[in-house]
Order: C-alpha cells, then structure tokens, then sequence
C-alpha cells in the first residue's frame, strides 16, 4: 500500500493516477473523501497533516509514503506525517521539496522545506527528497489575462529558471516509491533548458498562434500587484520580492539531468506542456 499525502493537488493527482494505472495499491489522503475524484480501486481516506489521530489511520498497513504538504512555512506537518510512518513501519518516503531549499537568498521560501527534508532524512527509512524547479502548470494563473489579451505580469525581468512539467515531477517521484535504487538521492528535478517568463509567453503565443504579451512589473508595481491580485500581506509580498528576485539575478538558471536519469529519457519542454493545455489559455 502506497499513502500518497496532498492526493487532490497539481502533483498528488498525478502521483496517484500513475500509481493506480501500473496497478498499485493506493490511498489518497484528503480533508473531505466524498470529493475526491481518484481513479477506480484507490482508497481515499480522511486525514489532516495536523491531526496525528488521522496520520496513524492512513499510515497503518503501508509500506512507501508521498509527503506533500501546501506551500507555505513549515507548520510542522512533514514531521507529523514522519512520526506516524516511523510508528506504522512505514519502509520508504519520498518527500516532495523545492528547488533552492536552503539557500538564504531565497529568504522564507527557502526554509519552507528545511525541517521537512530533515524529518524524512532522519527517519531511519529509506527516503528520497524531490527538488523540483517551477511548475509550468504556474502559467496558468497567466489564463484570464491571456485570454482577455492582457499583458501577464512578469516580475521576474529576464532570469530564468528550469521550468518542468508537473507529470515530470510525478513520474518521478513513483519511480522513487517503487525503485529502493533511489533511496538517499536528492534529485533536483527541472526541464530541459532554464527559460524566461519572455521565453514562456512566446511559446504561448507560438501555441495559440495570436499574440501574448508581457508587462514588467518594478518592484513597487510587483508589490501592488501581489496585494490587490492575490490578497498579500507586507510580509508575504517582501517575501515574493526576495525570490523573484532571486530568479531576475540568475539564481533559478539551473539544469540538471536528474529527470533523464531516473526516467531514461528527456524531460518535457515548456513547449509540450503549453500545447497539452491551450484550450485553458483559448477564448470562448
């Protein structure tokens, strides 16, 4: 039995349909079953990372665990989730992180997934800690205002950073459930070239075959944008600021061969992902 955690999110639903079609048992953790939408055969159970009554009901009788949290500051869940699969004889973890996780130029963004990396590391099970850089699913907070053909807001400049595909991420990580060959690897997961906000929204128009078009934000407008778009405090926009600009001074421009390794074969381009969900990005 594999207990995949955050099982409804952009990478927990991939990790469990990719389990439940090799054919794996699968339980999928979530706040409310009776939503969950999870392939035939997968057992989806209740359970919050805060609750430790819940944590040891969906860890008893498995033997590989998916910890995946929602972003955010470590609150402590990662650790739950490792002491309930420690008590249960959990055999294997495979903890979703970041890339950058530890690097102080990062700021907060960079210690979210610290304390959980330890967790995991320290859990006397074998483990494997998953790195991966910038989803291309992100682009589709840029979908309204493509639609609308409105400028997406670029606060990043011209950095780049390894952008992957989440069913990447996911492929992966159930090759690092199933395969013990990976245990004590961190793998820093990315496409395969470090592209641009510019270089993803020229994709886009290439894809839709009509123009989209980019509006650099200062750091001021990014601050604004942040709190009327998206509902920031103070301390979460500064936070934002550190890590794009972290991304603008060329800290995110890694790319690494991991995805190849592990999967034998390239990683999916931006390319591939944007012409996978064009109509997301299609008027009408």
């Amino acid at each position: 039995m594999i207990l995949v955690t955050g099982a409804t999110g952009t990478i927990g639903v991939e990790v469990v349909r990719q389990l439940a079609e090799r054919g794996e048992a699968v339980r999928a953790l979530t706040r409310d079953p009776a939503k969950a939408r999870v392939p035939e055969g997968v057992e989806a159970v209740r359970g919050d990372l805060r609750d430790p009554d819940s944590l040891r009901a969906a860890t008893a009788g498995v033997t590989a665990a998916f910890l995946l949290r929602p972003p955010g500051p470590d609150e402590g869940q990662d650790t739950a989730v490792v002491a309930a699969a420690r008590a249960a004889g959990v055999r294997r973890l495979v903890k979703l992180s970041a890339v950058g996780t530890g690097e102080p130029a990062l700021g907060p963004f960079g210690r979210w997934h610290v304390e959980g990396e330890r967790a995991v590391r320290e859990s006397g099970a074998e483990w494997v800690v998953l790195r991966p850089s910038t989803f291309a699913s992100n682009t589709l907070s840029w979908a309204g205002a493509v639609r609308a053909g409105e400028p997406v807001p670029n606060m990043t400049g011209d950095g780049t950073s390894g952008v992957i595909d989440p069913r990447d991420v996911a492929a992966v990580a159930v090759r690092a459930l199933l395969d013990g060959r990976h245990a004590g690897r961190t793998y820093t997961l990315t496409g395969p070239a470090a592209i641009s906000l510019p270089d993803q929204v020229a994709v886009l128009a290439s894809v839709l075959g009509r123009p989209v078009t980019a509006r650099n934000l200062s750091p001021d407008e990014t601050r604004g944008f942040l709190r009327t778009a998206w509902g920031f405090d103070d301390a979460q926009a500064e936070a934002v600021l550190l890590s794009t600009a972290f991304v603008r001074d060329g800290g995110n421009a890694v790319v690494t061969a991991d995805v190849p390794e592990v999967l034998g074969r390239p990683a999916r381009a931006y390319r591939e992902w944007a012409q996978a969900h064009r109509e997301a990005f299609s008027a009408g």
